[in-house]
């Protein structure tokens, strides 16, 4: 009798740990394919709250849904000009995503009933901001979200020790105008007059004398 009850608590004691090891091999499989898709690249998905503007260089991706020749990959040429099956040529300049896929809808719209068309920005290459002038790594810059002056002159590498620190100046295109807004360096290094250390836009050239 005790013999059996021995053996029923070992029998038990196995199927309890090939459970628990069952167990762990799913989390561990479920854990893998999280990460795995955590880790995957991801495309830049512009959507009707953005407010980026197409610019020449940068490149886009038109689809149709359930049409694979309507499926086109393409770089907005300097003229801003495109061209797409069944629409001819559109001009991209000033458009947000949303407003080209709007536009390629109406216009597909013409040959093909309800179309689904999704507009996708792969590759920008048009944020940019320019540092000219006494800092060490002068040039062009790429910036992601809301970049501010001192930002963009840690990514020049600092100002030299010949900069003049209280005349920096930030030259910005205002429709056909460009205007130019003061930066010293100085008194933001202190803490003081923050309101200088604003967020720059695509375009914008930093000049440091």
């Amino acid at each position: 009798m005790h013999y059996k009850i021995f053996k029923n608590k070992k029998v038990l004691t196995r199927i309890v740990l090939l459970q628990t090891v069952f167990l762990l091999f799913q989390f561990m499989l479920v854990r893998t394919a999280i990460c795995e898709e955590i880790s995957k690249p991801r495309l830049i998905l512009v959507n009707q709250n953005d407010r980026y503007r197409l610019s020449a260089g940068d490149v886009i991706e038109i689809s149709v849904w359930k049409d694979e020749a309507l499926n086109k990959q393409m770089e907005i040429p300097p003229d801003g000009i495109i061209s797409f099956p069944l629409m001819g040529d559109v001009n991209t300049a000033g458009m947000t995503v949303t407003m080209l896929r709007d536009t390629v809808e109406k216009k597909i719209g013409e040959f093909i009933p309800d179309p689904t068309v999704t507009v996708i920005l792969l590759k920008s290459v048009s944020n940019r901001v320019y540092v000219i002038g006494k800092v060490n790594t002068p040039g062009q810059f790429a910036i992601v979200g809301n970049t501010n002056v001192m930002q963009i002159l840690s990514m020049a590498g600092g100002l030299n020790p010949f900069a003049d620190k209280e005349n920096i100046l930030i030259l910005r295109l205002n429709g056909t105008k460009t205007i130019k807004l003061k930066f010293n360096y100085k008194e933001v290094e202190k803490g003081e007059s923050l309101e200088q250390n604003i967020v720059l836009n695509r375009g914008d050239v930093v000049v440091v004398p």
